[in-house]
């Protein structure tokens, strides 16, 4: 993951793991997690789009901005698997 995070960074992330949490009672963890990622590609999509005055200008940019999100998110479900694997056994409560 991107070293130059800043301070609050984990704050944001844990407050919106919060609120996925917090829907568990109503749905299955795999509805939760895919309203999850939709809700972040809309946003993600919205700042990146912020980034651009035309919608020509980011249709050119299209391909380039996929690839930056899907490799973002790769690394960063990778490092999460990871550490969902090592510590397993203290994390999962069944």
């Amino acid at each position: 993951m991107t070293s130059d995070i800043d301070e609050t960074f984990f704050d944001r992330a844990d407050a919106m793991i919060e609120l996925a949490n917090g829907q568990l009672g109503e749905t299955t963890p795999g509805k939760v997690s895919a309203s999850f990622m939709y809700g972040a590609t809309r946003f993600n999509a919205f700042t990146a789009a912020t980034n651009f005055g035309t919608a020509a200008e980011m249709k050119a940019s299209r391909d380039t901005l996929i690839a930056y999100f899907v490799k973002q998110y790769q690394s960063m479900l990778e490092e999460n698997i990871d550490d969902f694997i090592e510590q397993f056994d203290s994390v999962m409560y069944r």
